[in-house]
């Protein structure tokens, strides 16, 4: 990956809000995990309307596996919609994080 500040050409980012049951049921330690394995950075945060925060960065077919994932059922708890939107990565995350 880039150093900071810098991007990959071939980095996207996801910026997605997961709604559903997804707060107090481990989802964003599991969705944490996961971008964890697909190697990408960013984080993951509880919104206070109940929803979830995701932004994720790295190469595009790792963060489309991810977004296949938030939308795959197989989650914690339950995920009844995924808003997700793509753009080219900025490369200000290190390291993938829940906050």
């Amino acid at each position: 990956m880039a150093s900071h500040g810098e991007a990959s050409p071939y980095a996207v980012r996801l910026s997605a809000r997961v709604f559903g049951v997804v707060q107090g049921v481990g989802f964003r330690f599991w969705t944490m995990g996961k971008a964890e394995e697909l190697g990408l950075s960013g984080e993951v945060r509880n919104l206070d309307d109940g929803s979830v925060a995701v932004v994720a960065e790295g190469p595009e077919p790792q963060v489309r596996a991810l977004l296949d994932w938030l939308n795959s059922g197989r989650t914690p708890g339950r995920v009844e919609r995924v808003e997700d939107d793509l753009s080219a990565a900025d490369g200000s995350f290190h390291g993938f994080r829940a906050l």
